[in-house]
């Protein structure tokens, strides 16, 4: 199983970035993706996921700001980012996994990672 990440880079506050992943090696139309983010200094934090079902969910802090969507057909997932922020600057992972709800949140309940792409946001 492998997750590839891409799409990152240096914007302006305000400005934009389109995340994308594609996992590959097997079928996961019923499994979880997400992505978190790892600051310097800081521990890894839950950005979006959506599950399975197409259900979304967000951290309050991206909420309104950050879109996820998936295309199962693809297995792939996107993360649209707009008004960003300083405090969005962060390598961003994508993650696989068939946890239940109360996991999708946390590292944990994620079973495979991509490499990670930075994402640096500029005042």
């Amino acid at each position: 199983v492998q997750l590839q990440a891409f799409g990152g880079g240096l914007v302006q506050a305000g400005g934009s970035l389109r995340l994308s992943c594609a996992a590959s090696g097997r079928t996961f139309s019923n499994w979880n993706m997400g992505w978190f983010r790892q600051a310097p200094g800081k521990e890894r934090e839950f950005v979006a996921a959506v599950r399975y079902s197409g259900n979304t969910y967000y951290a309050d802090s991206v909420k309104g700001r950050f879109t996820i969507s998936r295309d199962s057909a693809k297995d792939t997932v996107n993360l649209q980012m707009n008004s960003l922020r300083p405090e969005d600057t962060a390598v961003y992972y994508c993650a696989l996994g068939r946890a239940i709800l109360s996991y999708l949140r946390v590292p944990d309940g994620y079973d495979y990672w991509g490499q990670g792409t930075q994402v640096t946001v500029s005042s």
